[in-house]
């Protein structure tokens, strides 16, 4: 897996982190709003990650990391995130109605007077 230069993903995620505090101060700003939105957006494709604050996440987790052990929790992460998706999909299976008993076949049945 190819990872990011961190000197990059630090600056993206400093880019990220200010555009959000400028945003929650002014909140109905549609050109801060649509800037910050757009940090987000990077971040989010240089980690590779589907949302913003998991992709800050995850760079901040990169940064205080070595490679090896970011790759490391990421199969880890990447391994539970399966085992979660198998789980849900096994319950979301239709469940097999329950078996009903059948009689033998006519030709083995057995009526008391001879019929």
């Amino acid at each position: 897996m190819l990872l990011p230069a961190k000197a990059e993903v630090a600056r993206q995620l400093r880019r990220y982190r200010a555009w959000e505090r400028v945003m929650l101060a002014a909140p109905n700003d549609r050109t801060v709003r649509t800037t910050f939105e757009d940090s987000g957006y990077t971040l989010c494709v240089l980690m590779g990650k589907r949302c913003a604050r998991e992709a800050a996440d995850a760079a901040e987790r990169y940064l205080r990391t070595n490679q090896v052990t970011y790759l490391q929790e990421q199969q880890v992460t990447r391994l539970q995130e399966q085992q979660v998706t198998c789980l849900q999909e096994q319950s979301e299976r239709p469940r097999p109605a329950t078996a009903v008993r059948r009689r033998p076949p006519t030709a083995e049945r057995r009526y008391p007077a001879g019929r």
